[in-house]
């Protein structure tokens, strides 16, 4: 890092939101604390350059801390992480000389709260594709009438940044992407009852005819896979950002089955289950499963702001390392929960609430399925017609 990362996320300021996370997940609700004491810090502008208002951080930077963020607790991670992906797409325009979402970085610096509103029900094809009706109307604006899921940060959001179809426009069809504010056109529907990841709130939200002021109207696509610099971005930040939450859970479950594994002991034998060979090969596939996790995500970062050019391989490597990601702290969080034994069973144990909260990395794109077809047709090309 360019920074201690203590200097932006200080050790005390990551107590105060590991000790609320019990209870902000026992209560489903969002954690309005967090999010203060992180706009305190300045970290909604964290990707934004210092020339406006931000924290000037890389990419790779931002990695780290999410991932020191999600030891404490995923769910804030996770929320905050939708809003970092928005000023992480207007960094990665910026770098390449599209200053289109400078507007993103100063209000995120500052204090606006931007929503990632993207996901549809059903919609597989996420990005390249769109249920949502994009109307244009006279002044350049756009009209936004459609159902967006998983809408993180949903009580609290103050600018939502989405996109739909245009089928109307003489060039029609054609993907419009837009930031629209809350207003009385947008429904954000108390829905969010969840298994896990409970405190991100990322309910259902309504846009019945939300409007995008036509200087907030920022990118027009063709539907499909394209290289534009606006689904690039999205694309690799939130991969990469998604990657780093969930390499922070498996990190803290490391941490918790290491710190139960010294502290009980076995009756059998009267020593600490730490000198278990069985437990001690359990921790070390652990260890050996998780400290392949950072190294890669720090890589593509890199490659991200360092604008490396991958090609077409971008797609399968950023897909990639988000499933492995997710798979992988899975994995972690399972086996710890066998060093832990029956007390980790209990809803008030930590490893409890990871448990649930590291089920959710599945669902995120790219899912499994989506992942698999990427990297095979990166290796074999395109399925034959």
């Amino acid at each position: 890092m360019s920074i201690d990362p203590r200097t932006v996320l200080s050790d005390e300021l990551i107590e105060r939101i590991r000790s609320r996370a019990a209870d902000v997940d026992a209560r489903n609700v969002f954690p309005e604390e967090d999010l203060a004491d992180l706009r305190a810090a300045g970290y909604l502008g964290a990707l934004v350059p210092e020339d406006r208002g931000g924290l000037g951080l890389s990419l790779a930077d931002v990695s780290l801390l999410q991932q020191r963020l999600a030891e404490a607790a995923p769910a804030t991670a996770l929320a905050i992480n939708m809003h970092l992906v928005w000023t992480g797409v207007a960094k990665v325009m910026q770098d390449r000389g599209i200053d289109d979402l400078r507007f993103v970085q100063e209000d995120a610096a500052g204090g606006e709260v931007f929503a990632f509103g993207i996901s549809e029900a059903g919609n597989d094809l996420v990005l390249f594709g769109s249920d949502t009706e994009a109307a244009p109307l006279p002044d350049g604006a756009y009209a936004f009438t459609g159902t967006k899921i998983f809408t993180s940060l949903g009580p609290v959001w103050t600018r939502l940044g989405l996109h739909g179809l245009d089928t109307s426009c003489p060039d029609a069809p054609q993907m419009v992407y837009a930031f629209a504010e809350r207003d009385e056109r947008v429904v954000t529907r108390d829905d969010w009852n969840t298994l896990g990841m409970r405190g991100t709130q990322s309910r259902t939200t309504e846009l019945h005819g939300a409007v995008a002021p036509a200087d907030r109207v920022v990118r027009r696509v063709a539907p499909g896979p394209t290289p534009d610099p606006i689904v690039f971005g999205i694309f690799s930040v939130f991969e990469l950002l998604l990657a780093s939450v969930y390499t922070g859970i498996a990190r803290r479950a490391l941490e918790l089955a290491v710190a139960t594994a010294q502290k009980r002991t076995s009756k059998k034998t009267g020593r600490a289950y730490s000198q278990d060979p069985d437990i001690r090969w359990r921790i070390a596939e652990m260890a050996l499963a998780y400290d392949a996790l950072p190294p890669q995500i720090a890589a593509l970062c890199r490659d991200v702001d360092e604008q490396t050019d991958h090609g077409a391989r971008w797609f399968s490597l950023l897909s990639g390392v988000k499933h492995r990601a997710t798979a992988t702290a899975k994995r972690v969080v399972d086996e710890a929960m066998l060093v832990a034994g029956g007390s980790s069973y209990f809803a008030a144990n930590e490893l409890s609430r990871l448990y649930r909260d590291v089920l959710a990395g599945a669902f995120h794109p790219s899912d499994p399925e989506s992942a698999h077809a990427t990297a095979a047709a990166a290796w074999l090309g395109p399925l034959e017609a």
